[in-house]
């Protein structure tokens, strides 16, 4: 049975797009042009760019017209036991973990809330329906393309005390929020766990990424404990599939010797 018409085109234009003939960031011809090329209806045209843009092929941007999709090289995160290694908690992690790979990290200003967390937040913070929290989420940035977003929460408590008052602070802190909880209150991490989730994008994440809405994000929910299994903070960071994979490494396992 034939393929539709749209798809026929969708497929010549994406083998234009793998070999190399329409390059990275080369702009498609426009949909008058395309119509009279392939000889088809307006709707038809559209129907093609649809399937290039579900595919991750294409992106149409408003006003200016539909581009061939830069394709990113990935960044490989490992998920170890080892709290000294992995991107997901703290930035002085990130931000060598990074360089080790020779590619440019850049993180902004945390942007501090105090706010009441959705059900999921406060459940896996184990703390009261409709308490307080403290939030402090970041854009990261790998080679200056958007790479991850992430929201770190912590119990109200530990300010009301008057002990860590410095998470009430827009600013960076070098050695991380843990150490910094270890030294003002004497809170030591001792572990963490990490739920891994699979999604589309909400329309924050999609014009972050500059992804589709039919994209798919990894979600991962790192939460830390101290040594009476309390948790004392929840991470939650989103990264885009399309450039983000992950190593999870189980007892004394060599590092990976192939990109």
């Amino acid at each position: 049975m034939a393929q539709p018409m749209y798809q026929q085109i969708a497929d010549d234009l994406r083998i234009k797009i793998e070999t190399g003939e329409l390059a990275p960031g080369a702009q498609l011809p426009t949909e008058l042009e395309l119509r009279e090329n392939y000889n088809a209806s307006r709707n038809t045209i559209r129907d093609a760019i649809k399937r290039l843009t579900s595919l991750g092929a294409v992106e149409t941007k408003p006003g200016q017209g539909t581009f061939v999709v830069q394709k990113i090289d990935p960044f490989v995160t490992i998920l170890t036991d080892d709290p000294k290694r992995g991107i997901v908690g703290e930035n002085a992690t990130y931000l060598s973990e990074v360089s080790e790979s020779h590619r440019e990290a850049r993180l902004t200003t945390p942007r501090v809330e105090i706010q009441v967390p959705s059900g999921e937040i406060a459940r896996r913070l184990r703390v009261e329906s409709g308490t307080q929290v403290i939030s402090r989420h970041q854009q990261r940035f790998i080679d200056e393309i958007p790479w991850s977003l992430q929201t770190s929460y912590y119990p109200m408590e530990f300010v009301t005390s008057g002990k860590a008052p410095r998470l009430l602070i827009a600013e960076d802190m070098p050695d991380g929020v843990v150490s910094y909880l270890e030294e003002a209150m004497g809170i030591r991490q001792v572990g963490y766990r990490d739920w891994i989730t699979a999604r589309t994008p909400d329309s924050n994440e999609q014009s972050f990424f500059r992804i589709s809405h039919d994209a798919t994000v990894f979600e991962i929910f790192r939460t830390g404990f101290d040594e009476d299994a309390t948790p004392v903070r929840l991470t939650v960071t989103i990264f885009p599939a399309d450039r983000n994979q992950f190593i999870v490494n189980v007892g004394k396992a060599p590092g990976p010797q192939y990109e």
